[in-house]
């Protein structure tokens, strides 16, 4: 990044360009269409807001989601979200994506889900030709991860930024949420769960993180999926040493790992982005939907069947949806699941009222 990168994104190419990738999906939106319906000068004025210093995020709307936990969303309005792209796709992504460790999968072009799942799989057959089924599985999550980011030590990883107007925007941006303020140092935490730059913000926060574990403690078995980490060594004893080390350093970052941070035989598997890995003793590596994976998609299925019966959905939108999931399901060994599931997914229209 140049010293001169907020001026060369600020160009109206740039910001249609954003403006297309925001509305991706979203064109029937009001908010869309009534940005649209002027949309070379709505253009022009957050190019002008953003030259003079005077742009400024409009707020949130919150709601909530409830798959695949209960979860509250902080979305921008639309204007915002366009900027946000223009930021994102011009100056944080090429930036950011120089700095991130290879296996830090989450959110990125080329990886994702199932890159994560397959380098998991790579690993847990690496560790079988030397080690056979023997070994530790070092598992971490970070406790309420977006709501517990601190402000000050996401600041204070962002100095690096060469371009003072680019970290002024990105301070603006974390300062317009807060999930919480200590009363006493005046300490704000919390990233919002809709924003685009909140994204990579999270990727990069535990970039300390992964240097530890990759670079100095030479963990070579390692992947991490936003907050989720897995670790695979032989020792552990080993994972131990790297454990306390690890709590060190999200201390740090004034984090901590929840409940869920446990070492563990491989032979008894581990969750991961919601399948169970199994090492079998023949060094076949086996991916089952979770359990509570398995309940949330029979009640995905039941409330398309309502919705079809009632008309709220078309068999398009149904089948869209089956088809995403089943591609899903595809990374995992998941035949007899789907066969068993699937046998009694049939679709009947209610029958009219003809009296």
């Amino acid at each position: 990044m140049t010293e001169n990168a907020f001026d060369e994104m600020l160009c109206f190419q740039n910001m249609y360009q954003a403006y297309k990738m925001a509305a991706r999906g979203k064109r029937s939106k009001k908010e869309v269409v009534d940005f649209e319906l002027d949309l070379s000068r709505n253009l022009w004025e957050l190019i002008h807001q953003m030259e003079d210093k005077t742009y400024r995020i409009g707020g949130y709307h919150k709601f909530m989601i409830y798959d695949p936990k209960k979860r509250e969303i902080q979305a921008l309005f639309f204007r915002d979200r366009v900027v946000q792209h223009c930021l994102c796709d011009n100056i944080l992504k090429p930036y950011f994506e120089k700095r991130l460790i290879y296996d830090n999968a989450a959110c990125r072009e080329g990886k994702g889900t199932h890159y994560a799942m397959d380098r998991l799989t790579q690993f847990l057959r690496e560790h079988y030709k030397k080690h056979g089924t023997k070994g530790y599985i070092l598992k971490y999550d970070i406790r309420h991860y977006f709501d517990s980011i601190n402000h000050d030590v996401m600041k204070e990883r962002l100095w690096s930024i060469p371009d003072r107007n680019v970290l002024g925007l990105l301070f603006h941006i974390i300062n317009s949420y807060a999930k919480e303020k200590n009363p006493i140092t005046g300490e704000e935490k919390g990233l919002p769960m809709g924003n685009q730059t909140s994204q990579w913000f999270a990727l990069y926060y535990l970039d300390p993180l992964d240097r530890l574990i990759k670079e100095q403690m030479r963990v070579k078995h390692y992947i991490r999926y936003m907050d989720d980490g897995i670790l695979v060594h032989e020792s552990r004893e080993f994972l131990n040493e790297v454990r306390r080390e690890m709590e060190k350093k999200v201390t740090e970052l004034k984090v901590e790992f929840n409940e869920k941070t446990q070492i563990f035989p491989i032979a008894e598997g581990v969750d991961f982005l919601g399948f169970r890995f199994y090492l079998t003793d023949t060094g076949k590596v086996i991916k089952r939907l979770r359990t509570s994976n398995k309940r949330r998609w029979k009640r995905r299925l039941r409330k398309f069947k309502k919705d079809y019966q009632n008309g709220d959905k078309s068999l398009e939108e149904i089948g869209r949806s089956v088809a995403s999931y089943n591609g899903h399901l595809k990374h995992g060994h998941t035949y007899k699941l789907k066969k068993k599931v699937l046998a009694g997914f049939v679709l009947t229209r209610a029958k009219k009222d003809n009296s």
